[in-house]
């Protein structure tokens, strides 16, 4: 086990997973998968204020939607086997399980383990109790700040509270917390696997709050102590981290434990360089979900969101186990990564086309099904085939599943309002339009009904090139001038204006195509109707 590579992450369950710790799961995971290693989920639920009721819930969904599988820690009761070993139920999470040899791996389930070290580092005298009220705390702070000194506690019960004061105070079940007792005049220093040497002076550091008066841990004391439990051997976290490395290497140093590898990924930044925030856009997995964002696509942009394979790599679309493969440690940036959303619009479009169209027309049918221009439509116009159809011209074109159809309703509809004046080509008069109208309409009933049927998933379509040789011959047989030169769009332009009613579509030899022949010459009789 000790050669073996351990990750954990370790979410506290306070809402939506944000796509910071969306990235260290990822990272954990790519690592895990990576080195052969074991990747572990722990639930960290100590801090009751932020706790958000559903969200363990919606953190074990979202993991398991991008396929992030891990070996041992929390799953759902439905993804477990009978033969899974070392099985137990959650006690504060009902359809939860732990599953592993080195539970509990949700934090609250362990509250007495945490207090048994926080107590024995008082007695080694590497901790001491608190008993300050909030408002003393909170006016040293408002001093602190007004004379422009770091906001660290001042050690008042360490230095004026006696040890009778203190037993006394607790024979009254006082109110206390157990703090940190941090050396001074020391220069801790330890090998970043991101950032290299890092080093601390330890005046710099507060005398942080390890068991709050509530009884439960925090963060620094729980993850320091679960980590040493499941033997885990590398911590891959974000740098909002790095300045509480300090304490965690003195709780390592006073259990006497070896520390794992730390490695502290670059901040996400907005496009303006500031901290990545809802203020200024969505930050959270399910609000990328909800738009249509690919979960290829999303894995895909997380993980470059701060490394890249390297050694002149100019690949940029990868799937998840080509992530896995490439993933080095080595070649995670310093620097903040910018989370720059046309970048992510331009590879969930290079995944659209990528994915096969059962695929496409699976995932799109959601999106499909809110829009009224689609549940109004007829029975054959929403049939699997013909929308099959439609997502194969126009996935081209999508950015993200939220926006299909949007731009193809004209293949949802019946009837089509559209202005006469739009069927013009440039100066053209009406009876031209009508005369190439005509023209197209005549073209259309020629061909052979063959040439509409086309199978969606097959990508070679010889069907449309027959389609589109054949107007091209009829544009340059009836609309080439004298000097030889050939005025398509006199053919073209009022053919896909009459099939479509927009100004901007498909070319009308996809669109007859989708349309099929019968519907594509009633279009075309309609928009002559209008000219009459």
């Amino acid at each position: 086990m000790k050669n073996k590579t351990r990750v954990r992450f370790a979410p506290s369950p306070t809402g939506f997973m944000h796509i910071g710790n969306f990235r260290s799961a990822l990272y954990d995971y790519l690592f895990a998968v990576h080195t052969g290693g074991d990747f572990i989920l722990r639930i960290e639920d100590t801090d009751k204020k932020r706790f958000v009721e559903g969200a363990v819930e919606s953190l074990l969904k979202t993991l398991d939607w991008a396929g992030l599988e891990y070996d041992e820690g929390v799953f759902q009761t439905t993804e477990i086997k009978d033969d899974n070993t070392n099985v137990i139920e959650s006690k504060n999470y009902p359809g939860v399980l732990e599953v592993g040899e080195f539970g509990p791996y949700i934090q609250s389930e362990k509250l007495e383990v945490y207090k048994k070290y926080a107590e024995q580092l008082v007695k080694d005298g590497h901790a001491y109790y608190c008993f300050c009220e909030p408002e003393r705390l909170e006016e040293m702070r408002a001093e602190q700040a007004a004379e422009k000194r770091p906001p660290i506690y001042d050690r008042y019960c360490l230095n004026h509270v006696t040890p009778d004061e203190i037993n006394a105070k607790l024979k009254e079940n006082c109110s206390y917390t157990i703090r940190l007792k941090i050396p001074k005049d020391e220069t801790l220093e330890f090998e970043d696997a991101v950032r290299g040497k890092v080093k601390f002076e330890t005046n710099l550091v507060d005398d942080q709050v390890l068991l709050k008066s509530d009884g439960f841990p925090t963060y620094h004391l729980a993850n320091v102590i679960d980590d040493h439990d499941m033997q885990i051997t590398h911590v891959i976290r974000g740098e909002e981290w790095l300045s509480s490395t300090p304490k965690h290497l003195l709780l390592y140093r006073f259990f006497g434990w070896t520390p794992p590898i730390f490695a502290h990924l670059p901040l996400l930044l907005n496009a303006d360089k500031s901290k990545l925030s809802k203020r200024q856009g969505d930050v959270a997995v399910e609000d990328y979900i909800k738009k249509g964002y690919l979960k290829e696509a999303i894995i895909n942009f997380v993980a470059f969101l701060g490394w890249n394979p390297g050694n002149g790599e100019t690949q940029e679309i990868f799937t998840l186990s080509e992530l896995a493969d490439k993933f080095d440690m080595t070649h995670v940036h310093k620097g903040g990564a910018v989370f720059d959303i046309k970048k992510l619009d331009w590879i969930n479009a290079q995944w659209i086309k990528k994915i096969s169209i059962l695929d496409l027309y699976q995932r799109s049918l959601e999106f499909l099904e809110t829009k009224d221009f689609y549940l109004n439509a007829p029975a054959e116009k929403k049939a699997e085939k013909y929308v099959k159809k439609v997502l194969s011209v126009e996935r081209a074109r999508l950015l993200k599943l939220d926006e299909v159809g949007e731009d193809a309703k004209f293949f949802f509809k019946t009837a089509l309002h559209y202005d006469t004046e739009l069927l013009r080509w440039k100066e053209c008069e009406d009876f031209e339009t009508k005369k190439s109208l005509q023209l197209s309409k005549e073209t259309l009933e020629g061909m052979a009904d063959v040439d509409f049927e086309f199978d969606p998933e097959n990508a070679t379509n010889e069907a449309l090139q027959r389609i589109m040789q054949t107007f091209m011959q009829v544009a340059e047989k009836n609309f080439t001038d004298e000097d030889g030169k050939t005025d398509r769009g006199q053919l073209l332009w009022p053919l896909r204006v009459a099939l479509t009613g927009e100004q901007w579509s498909p070319s009308p030899f996809e669109v007859a195509q989708i349309l099929g022949k019968a519907e594509s010459l009633e279009r075309l009789d309609k928009a002559i109707q209008k000219l009459n």
